[in-house]
This record gives structure tokens, sequence and C-alpha cells, in this order.
């Protein structure tokens, strides 16, 4: 069941088109990558779902119905560029953020006291946020954006500012909530977090989405007939043995001696063909399936449609 669905939709500035009808839907309770370049469109996107901007055509359809205004209280943001008043002190600001999202003050004190606790930041409540590194800042922005358990949750760059441990407590929180029932849009540029905790992606690139799916299910699908072969022997003649056939991707060799070749091989060719050639000039040790990471698929993907435009 989906929670939410774009629906063609495109947006236009002076002279220049952000969005070229982009369709997409995100299942209930799962955390879903939103990637692309710089300046693909993603951030449009984002603005529209919290109904900061309107779409010039196309529709936005949230828990079954057309988004309205009235849904941001059912949705949570944390931006890229945060947006902590400097001056105030963080519980404070804390409170009066979860009363703008419809806490009553004595409710948004009790869940605040919850988080701070979980993650170990009690003695911030009386600090200014001018006091804090950014990684602190940080905590404080992902406490505002959950507090108020809204259904679908928006992490711009989640983990931005943060060191490897913090990193990793933030990226369990948000795996937590998601088994707790909530729906997350991930929007990253880091390739190795998409791999780590997003169920489906979405790919923009120049305003248009150019793959969408599960990602175990693009892994596959990019990874067909893609095969690690180690070997005693010349590259050279590896290579050799296989024009026409398949092409190489990485070529790797261990201190000892063996070598490890990453090979697509080309349609109408099997599998069966490439060993049988192969094996007659080198010593095949072992065959394992090429799975690409999601770094790989994304320039891939990416480098094909922008040659396809030219």
């Amino acid at each position: 069941m989906e929670l939410l669905r774009i629906d063609n939709v495109t947006k236009h500035y002076t002279g220049h088109t952000a969005l070229n009808d982009v369709s997409f839907s995100v299942p209930q309770g799962c955390i879903y990558g939103l990637l692309g370049p710089n300046g693909a469109g993603k951030t449009t996107l984002i603005r529209i779902i919290n109904h900061i901007t309107a779409p010039d055509s196309g529709t936005v359809t949230f828990d079954g119905h057309t988004l309205t205004a009235a849904d941001i209280y059912n949705i949570g943001y944390l931006p890229e560029e945060r947006g902590l008043y400097k001056k105030m002190k963080v519980g404070e600001q804390a409170i009066f953020f979860a009363r703008l999202k419809g806490l009553s003050r004595s409710e948004a004190q009790r869940r605040l006291k919850f988080w701070f606790a979980k993650l170990g930041i009690e003695d911030w409540w009386n600090k200014k946020v001018e006091e804090l590194s950014k990684g602190m800042a940080q905590k404080i922005q992902f406490i505002i954006t959950v507090l108020h358990e809204p259904k679908l949750l928006i992490f711009d760059e989640p983990f931005s500012g943060f060191d490897p441990i913090n990193a990793d407590q933030l990226k369990r929180e948000i795996l937590e909530l998601r088994d707790k029932g909530a729906t997350i849009i991930f929007s990253t540029h880091n390739m190795s977090s998409v791999e780590e905790i997003c169920d489906h992606i979405t790919l923009i690139n120049q305003s248009q989405n150019i793959l969408t799916g599960n990602v175990d299910e693009i892994k596959r699908r990019y990874g067909k007939d893609r095969f690690i072969f180690t070997y005693n022997g010349e590259p050279q003649t590896f290579g050799s043995a296989i024009v026409g056939k398949a092409h190489i991707i990485s070529d790797h060799t261990h201190d000892n001696g063996l070598i490890d070749t990453t090979l697509q091989i080309n349609p109408g060719t099997s599998l069966r063909q490439i060993i049988a050639d192969v094996n007659d000039v080198v010593e095949i040790r072992t065959i394992n399936e090429a799975i690409p990471s999601m770094n790989e698929i994304f320039i891939q993907t990416v480098k094909e449609f922008n040659n396809a435009q030219k």
C-alpha cells in the first residue's frame, strides 16, 4: 500500500524546467531513496511534497487524498540547510517547534525527555544552539523532525556533519522509525548509505525520473550477466579469449598472483561459452556473480541518459 504518489509532476521556473513529467509512488513503511546529481530537481520535488510550492501540472496524492496544506502536520522535514535559531536555548526551541506541529507543551516535554535520553544529550537542554557543533545541532534538528511522529519523514542529507559513530547512531534510529511504521524519503549523494538503508529508490536526472525500483531488484538487473573470474594466467590472454563475446569492466591482481577480472557478457553469448573459451588459455579458480554497487549504477545510468540526450 502506498503513502505517497507523484503523478506526472512538472514544474517550470523562468528559463528552466525543474521537473518534467515525474511519476513514482512511495510504499508505506519503507525507506525511499530520492537520488540525483546536483540540480536534478530533487529539492523542487521535496518542496512540492512539503506544500512549500505547487507543481505547474500533475498531482501529489498523500495517504489516499490529494495533498493539502493540512497534511504538513503529518510530514516531518529535515532540510539539508538547517533552520535552528542560534540564540535560543535548545529545550525552549524544541518545544516551540513541537507546538507548531500541534503538540501540547506537556506532551512535547514528555517526548523530548524521551529522545534526549535516547540520544544521550540530556545536558544540552539549557545550552544555546550557537554553543553546539554542527553535528550536535543536527541531532536536535533530527529530534524536532520526528517528535510529532508524522506518517512521512523527509531527510535531506541527514548524516552531513556527523562523525562515523554518530552517523551510525542516526542510521539505527532511522531504521527503527521505519520498523515502527514510519515512511521515510531519504535524499543523499552517499550511495553507500543508500545500499545500507534504502528499500526503494528513484533517480532523477535533468528534471526527469530515469530509474525507479526496489534496490535489490535494480542491483540484480544491472548485475545480469556480470561475473568475476578469478584465475591464474595472463590478463592479455584472457582478454583475447573473450573478444566479441564480453567486455572487461575491471582487473585486480592479488599478492599471490591470482587475477580477478570482472566482465560483462554480451547479449547472445552464454556463460558456458565464456568458460569454455577462457578455460583453454588460463587456469580458472572461481567464478562469482558481480553485483554492482549503487554508486556504479548511479554513474552508469546518469552517463547513459546524458549521452542519449546529446
